[in-house]
């Protein structure tokens, strides 16, 4: 697998934060991507693993528009997306 996509859960912040990155970083996933409600709008938090910690290292932020190249070329307009 190349890339998990989390939807962070008011009733299971704690758990999509911190111990399903753990889970998918031992699992060798080399790409996370957390998103999160803020103020009605998804913010997107972009993670790669780091081979020689073997955790994650935090990318990039995006609240208006993801446009990445790795894992794969794509460009999404956030604030196009329902209010969540």
């Amino acid at each position: 697998m190349l890339l998990v996509i989390e939807v962070v859960s008011p009733d299971s912040e704690e758990r999509d934060r911190k111990r399903k990155p753990q889970l998918y970083a031992e699992a060798g996933i080399a790409h996370f991507w957390r998103i999160e409600n803020q103020a009605g709008r998804p913010t997107v938090y972009v993670y790669e693993l780091d081979p020689a910690t073997t955790a994650y290292a935090l990318t990039g932020i995006h609240h208006d528009r993801l446009k990445l190249a790795v894992p794969f070329d794509v460009d999404i307009d956030l604030t196009e997306i329902d209010a969540l």
